[in-house]
């Protein structure tokens, strides 16, 4: 059975409505939580963005039962060490329920790395980066998924043995563990797309002007209709 996460919104001043959702979501039955990992939303600097791992923090502090994670954590924000071990602290507050998503990035991302003064290295030293990152997270216990478009990001999520992430796209059957995340539309139909294809995860990211808490709703309808 495929299960099912949201993003929950995160690109505003307030983080009341992203918990509200986290909350709806797991008594709407949904198995996971995630927010975007940005420093401000692609294109648009002039807004804001919470910060994932605080935000992922009260939301693993106020649910029982939910995955939560980031989607995804991207490696050159912080330094690897930094990194692994806010992924450490999320697992002390929500044992056995993290998510430790991770990418490199690109470059529709790397403007948030130019704005900020960040180094933004090229994809081979990012990939390396995200591989390094990976074990690291894997030898503490943690499930750890990588994302990336590219041949090359598969390639690290078949060389750690973890599910890859992939954005939009209904991909083809493939020789490892694949997640989708994308913008919810016919939920039933997505969800029967998507487990036919072998996908064992779907994480639905509503658009910026969804109207909360009835995006909970219609995803929980979805996954009604299938049962």
């Amino acid at each position: 059975m495929i299960r099912v996460g949201l993003v929950i919104p995160s690109f505003r001043d307030d983080a009341e409505t992203g918990l509200a959702a986290a909350s709806a979501a797991e008594q709407a039955g949904l198995d996971g939580v995630f927010v975007y990992d940005h420093l401000f939303p692609m294109g648009q600097p002039e807004r804001p963005a919470i910060s994932a791992f605080p935000l992922l923090a009260a939301v693993a502090a106020s649910t029982e039962r939910v995955a939560v994670g980031p989607l995804v954590a991207r490696v050159g924000l912080v330094p690897d060490a930094v990194l692994v071990n806010q992924f450490a602290t999320l697992a002390r507050i929500a044992p056995g329920r993290v998510i430790a998503g991770l990418g490199t990035g690109d470059s529709q991302s790397r403007p948030e790395h130019e704005a900020f003064g960040l180094a933004f290295p090229p994809a081979a030293e990012r990939l390396a980066a995200m591989e390094r990152c990976g074990r690291m997270l894997l030898a503490l216990g943690l499930t750890v998924w990588t994302s990336g478009r590219s041949p090359a990001a598969q390639a690290v999520a078949v060389e750690l043995g973890v599910p890859h992430n992939v954005w939009k796209v209904v991909p083809p059957e493939a020789d490892f563990e694949v997640t989708w995340a994308g913008p919810p539309g016919d939920v039933a139909q997505q969800l029967d797309q998507l487990e036919q294809a072998g996908v064992t995860w779907a994480v639905f990211a509503p658009p910026a002007a969804a109207t909360w808490p009835d995006v909970v709703e219609m995803i929980a309808g979805g996954m009604g209709a299938r049962r």
